[in-house]
């Protein structure tokens, strides 16, 4: 059974290569700059933050082992894919619910694709990233090759959400007002902007260390600052992943037949 999906995958992965490069062409389809703003726009955003929080969290910045505009950098670029690509994947069933009626296509695909297309530009503007640890003097060790785990599973994550806000946006419509505001709790769990030095011995800790996007961006940083990533950090995030990907194929799966009736 397993073999058969696979095949399927297989003879799709042209389509699947075209939906990625039409929605980047989308996305920059009236820019000027075109993905050059994927490069752009994080570094002014960084350093708008960095001057910001300099100021507010003075004391959190001085002890950190990467510096502070860097630190801002990963959690911003993190989790805006991570917000861009759920929303995407999220509508995907329904902006493309024309070709869906037409012609018969997996209908997974839709989802996978704008992930995916996010995903490309996620890590194109990754160049910023090592542009920056580079100019403020970030030594390379071996350990930054652990930053292929974190990135890596931020995908499955991604699309695993995507999958489940997919299913349940073609029947409740209202589900995207809520995720916008579930999004912005994922944010300020997540210390893009912060560390969590402060709450340490309280309960808010908890809560930082139950989101899985904190830890895949803590896991990132750690990469960047030549640490060792925590095993069980790593553990509860790759399982995290695992779960939400098997729980959005589950839901989709048990769902997407009646997708027709309601787009």
């Amino acid at each position: 059974m397993g073999n058969v999906y696979i095949q399927k995958f297989i003879s799709y992965r042209h389509l699947l290569a075209e939906l990625v490069k039409k929605g980047i062409k989308l996305k920059y389809r009236r820019s000027y700059l075109g993905i050059l703003w994927s490069l752009i726009e994080p570094l002014l955003t960084m350093a708008v933050l960095t001057v910001v929080f300099t100021k507010l969290l003075g004391k959190d910045a001085k002890g950190l082992k990467i510096p502070f505009a860097l630190y801002i950098l990963i959690g911003r670029l993190m989790f805006t894919y991570f917000s861009t690509g759920t929303k995407t994947a999220m509508r995907s069933i329904r902006a493309n619910g024309s070709m869906i009626k037409k012609v018969y296509v997996p209908k997974y695909l839709y989802p996978l694709s704008s992930t995916l297309y996010t995903y490309v530009i996620f890590i194109i503007s990754l160049i910023d990233l090592f542009a920056v640890a580079i100019i403020m003097g970030v030594k390379p060790s071996l350990y930054m090759f652990q930053a292929i785990i974190p990135l890596i599973l931020i995908f499955f994550l991604t699309f695993g959400i995507g999958m489940i806000l997919a299913t349940v946006d073609v029947f409740f419509r209202d589900v995207e007002y809520i995720w916008d505001v579930v999004s912005m709790l994922i944010m300020y769990t997540s210390a893009i902007f912060y560390t969590t030095r402060r709450f340490e011995g309280t309960f808010m800790i908890n809560i930082f260390k139950f989101n899985p996007l904190y830890r895949l961006i803590e896991c990132f940083r750690d990469s960047l600052s030549g640490q060792p990533l925590h095993p069980y950090g790593m553990l509860y995030a790759a399982l995290s992943c695992m779960a939400v990907v098997l729980l959005g194929f589950f839901l989709f799966y048990k769902k997407q037949d009646n997708f027709i009736l309601h787009i």
